[in-house]
């Protein structure tokens, strides 16, 4: 999630032209800031469609066409999410070259204040009592465990992106098996002020046992801010941007199969954790089911999203890039696509507005089970939500929650 990135100065102003001025009052209503990213923008509410998607559309177990296109949602919007999450956190500290001094210190400011609103809001929703599992405590506490490394070059960020994608899942797998396999976690919970407050596993949950666990989150959101590094304006670099990411996805999702293709008793086994149902796309789909004592080893060689292992990490970040560079790159090359895209890059500007009313939106009608009812369920949520952006944008540059977050980081006016 990406709230309120502040607008990127795109190309200088036009020079003013002759003739009469119009009047403010006369000048109808504000559009959004001309200097946003607006490929960004577009990545980002396809983002939001996926989660969508994810949540209130049809099941990929249906099969066919249907079931191929919601099982692409699953696991690859979220981690789009975090991606874009880090590339606003780099806008926020400054973009291309970071804040120093008291502007350093401000903008830092800025992202704990974001980050703490966005733990609190995720709590509140997950009160609720929805079947999603809301991802924004998730995105708050990485904020705040990435923010130190704001300052970095792309390359020395790429590099940590990739050393924590590889080392990270592994980290997570040891300490899980702990988890389940003993008693201390239950300890651990009791003693956690933020499990009593908001009757979860606390930083437990947060950190491992979650279902966006940070340790295996953060490299896609320290991948965001190597990306926003980058001169996107050049078209040398968004090729490059996608020849990685076309790279990382068949490393990963194409690594996985092979894997679990040439060795027999990796494949049985997962077979044997999945019932037998999920093992054939155990390398990219998110059926395959979650991590069991009864999966020592093989379990690290699955590339399904949400499986957490390295595999899926490298898998998820691929396409993410893509994701990014077809959208920078329609921005850039094809104006018409865009414009007739504007309506899903209206719901990116307004990404936290979006997520939270579709959650709101689940807890007062819920969710459809038949596949007819969610096609038509998901059709309304996306037709909704551009239909309220693309009007909310015409007239205001931020979204409401964005606003309220926009509003609160003013405090850090006072830092020295």
């Amino acid at each position: 999630m990406t709230p309120d990135a502040p607008p990127v100065p795109a190309s200088p102003p036009l020079p003013p032209q002759p003739g009469p001025q119009q009047p403010p009052s006369a000048a109808g209503p504000r559009p959004p800031s001309p200097g946003r990213l607006i490929g960004v923008d577009l990545a980002r509410g396809l983002a939001v469609c996926g989660m969508y998607a994810t949540h209130v559309g049809p099941d990929p177990t249906v099969g066919g066409p249907i079931g191929f296109l919601a099982e692409l949602a699953r696991g690859r919007s979220s981690a789009l999410f975090a991606l874009l999450a880090g590339f606003s956190l780099v806008l926020i500290t400054g973009r291309p070259r970071p804040r120093t001094g008291r502007a350093g210190r401000q903008a830092a400011g800025r992202v704990v204040i974001r980050a703490l609103i966005l733990i609190a809001a995720s709590y509140a929703l997950t009160a609720l009592d929805t079947d999603v599992e809301v991802i924004l405590a998730f995105y708050g506490l990485i904020f705040l465990l990435v923010l130190p490394l704001y300052r970095l070059r792309a390359r020395t960020l790429a590099l940590l992106a990739a050393t924590s994608a590889l080392l990270m899942p592994v980290l997570l797998y040891v300490i899980q098996r702990a988890v389940y396999g003993g008693d201390w976690a239950d300890t651990a919970v009791a003693a956690d002020p933020l499990a009593r407050l908001t009757d979860t596993d606390g930083l437990l949950e947060l950190l491992f046992t979650g279902s966006y666990p940070v340790l295996t989150w953060m490299p896609f959101m320290i991948t965001g801010m190597a990306v926003a590094r980058l001169d996107l304006t050049r078209g040398r670099t968004r090729t490059l941007l996608a020849l990685t990411g076309g790279g990382l996805a068949v490393l990963g999702h194409g690594g996985s199969w092979l894997a679990l293709r040439f060795v027999p008793r990796a494949r049985a086994t997962v077979a044997a954790a999945t019932d037998g149902d999920g093992a054939s796309s155990a390398w990219w789909s998110d059926t395959v089911g979650h991590l069991t004592d009864d999966t020592p080893g093989a379990w690290l060689l699955v590339g399904a999203p949400h499986s957490q292992t390295t595999f899926s990490v490298l898998g998820s970040t691929g396409v993410a890039l893509l994701v990014v560079a077809a959208c920078v790159t329609a921005a850039a090359r094809m104006p018409g696509l865009v414009r007739a895209a504007r309506p899903v890059a209206a719901v990116g500007v307004v990404a936290l507005s979006a997520y939270v009313a579709h959650i709101l939106a689940i807890h007062r009608f819920g969710m459809a089970d038949d596949t007819g009812p969610a096609l038509i369920e998901l059709g309304v949520y996306i037709a909704t939500a551009m239909l309220l952006a693309t009007v909310w944008t015409r007239y205001f540059r931020r979204g409401p929650l964005e606003y309220v977050l926009h509003r609160a980081t003013r405090l850090t006016r006072h830092l020295k």
